[in-house]
């Protein structure tokens, strides 16, 4: 005779359906065959997610040196674009320092432009009203929460209850 759990294998390797095979296994042989499963399960999920979690944060460390590259360089290029259009306004016929004047202005105005839009933005942020109104209601209930008074050991001639020593 064939073991019953291979016969299973291949039935569900050959995707036919086959009945149920009468074990000589006992309850506690079956429990301890399915804890061993589950947690051999458990295992190669923890793996799994181990594994996939590994290439993201390659991914995310890849894409943030690739981020910080662009930002850094972007940087660096910022004085040559300056230069590049002050000179480019002095070719116009304008003098040399009106010229710088003119482009430390724009960058002025954009600083003015952007940290008004900061301001805006960071306005209309509001405190997380349902998680402090939450917080205040659980520290209320907790606060008119008595404590339940504790029997002694039944065997013991005194029959006080204890409570907490805080009110």
């Amino acid at each position: 005779m064939s073991d019953p759990d291979k016969q299973v294998a291949d039935a569900l390797k050959a995707g036919t359906v086959v009945e149920a095979v009468p074990a000589d296994r006992s309850l506690g042989q079956l429990v301890a065959a399915a804890t061993a499963e589950m947690s051999e399960l458990m295992h190669d999920e923890i793996a799994l997610a181990k594994a996939e979690l590994r290439q993201d944060v390659k991914k995310g460390a890849i894409g943030g040196a690739a981020g910080s590259v662009a930002g850094i360089m972007a940087l660096f290029s910022l004085p040559m674009f300056s230069f590049a259009a002050a000179y480019g306004i002095h070719n116009l016929g304008l003098g040399l320092a009106w010229s710088f004047l003119i482009v430390a202005g724009a960058f002025v105005v954009i600083a003015g432009l952007a940290g008004g839009i900061a301001a805006l933005v960071l306005k209309k942020i509001k405190p997380p009203k349902k998680s402090i109104a939450a917080a205040k209601d659980t520290a209320s209930v907790l606060q008119k929460a008595k404590p339940h008074p504790r029997e002694l050991a039944t065997g013991t001639s005194e029959s006080k209850s204890v409570a907490r020593s805080s009110a």
